[in-house]
């Protein structure tokens, strides 16, 4: 994703200061990535300033609610720039979906993934056998087929793989307490076929529940709503435009889940790996980090009502749709 595919960042402004926003933990590591990052290059050529295994980012989903009733779900969408949130639900729908080929999205006007799937990237990274926009076995691939054979972005995988994305909805309903109820995109069998590996690679998720909970004799289920949660490990993170972008994806994905499962949604922690500065972002980060945080937005159902369905009902989300979908959710 390049800078010019994002909105500008809003003029500055002056809201009080609140050291307890959320927010202040990612410019928090920026700063820190400023002032003590290692100088490292990297493959695109324009250097970057870098920490190893920086302390989680960790981001509440739901607040109380003032009239009493559920908790008011939560968008962890960063404040102190703009973040393209149709693009960030577009691309999710396009994971959930199972697509491999950037053109979709593109057609829908979402270009993130277009320099990717683009001609001379394809041939300069020695697929030039695959027609254009066709990024090999990426994210959603690995989401819904995990394990099996890619061949190209129009073949039929129904069947093939481990569903990955409906094996963690079904431990979320009927295992809450599972231990194993990840997901995760890294198949070192399959890295040399993709257009790019994945940078967000592996999630957990985690049931809680209220203190004092019992199991219901007869089904052996909690008689309680639970609270989701979800850890992601993120082995790159490209701080000025890629981590703003995947804190919304994925606490968008826990919302979802959280909706089909029937469980409150609970927190995002997010655990990095390289955290970086690009060098031609610093000048933007340091208007940035001049900004003060305002309050998270609060989380429509729309969009999670629809991608909750299609899982329950072990279908894969309709690209045709998709335009129609972002449309109703932005509004």
């Amino acid at each position: 994703m390049t800078q010019d595919q994002v909105a500008p960042a809003p003029a500055a402004s002056s809201p009080p200061h609140d050291p307890s926003h959320e927010e202040h933990q990612y410019l928090n590591l920026i700063r820190t990535i400023l002032s003590e990052g290692e100088h490292r290059p990297d493959r695109t050529g324009t250097g970057t300033q870098s920490i190893f295994a920086p302390p989680q980012l960790r981001f509440s989903l739901s607040k109380s609610n003032p009239e009493g009733g559920e908790p008011i779900p939560v968008l962890p969408l960063l404040t102190t720039k703009r973040v393209f949130l149709r693009a960030v639900l577009a691309e999710l729908l396009w994971f959930i979906s199972g697509c491999t080929s950037s053109l979709p999205l593109s057609e829908a006007g979402i270009k993130i993934w277009d320099g990717n799937g683009s001609r001379e990237f394809l041939d300069k990274s020695g697929l030039g056998h695959r027609e254009e926009g066709d990024l090999g076995p990426v994210y959603g691939f690995q989401w819904r087929h995990f394990g099996a054979e890619y061949i190209d972005a129009k073949a039929d995988y129904t069947g093939q793989g481990v569903d990955q994305l409906k094996d963690v909805v079904h431990k979320l309903i009927h295992n809450p307490f599972d231990r194993r109820i990840i997901m995760s995109a890294w198949n070192p069998a399959d890295l040399k076929k993709m257009a790019l590996p994945p940078c967000h690679m592996f999630a957990q998720f985690y049931v809680s529940f209220p203190p004092g909970m019992k199991l219901d004799e007869k089904t052996g289920r909690p008689s309680e709503k639970g609270t989701l949660s979800c850890v992601l490990y993120q082995r790159s993170c490209d701080m000025g435009l890629g981590v703003p972008f995947n804190i919304a994806s994925y606490a968008l994905l826990t919302h979802i889940l959280a909706h089909a499962a029937d469980l409150h949604p609970g927190t995002l922690i997010h655990t990095m790996g390289d955290a970086h500065v690009y060098l031609d972002h610093i000048d933007a980060l340091n208007e940035q980090l001049l900004r003060e945080p305002t309050e998270f937005p609060s989380c429509a159902l729309s969009a999670m009502t629809g991608a909750a369905r299609l899982l329950m009902a072990g279908r894969r989300m309709s690209l045709r749709s998709l335009d129609t979908s972002l449309t109703r959710s932005s509004k």
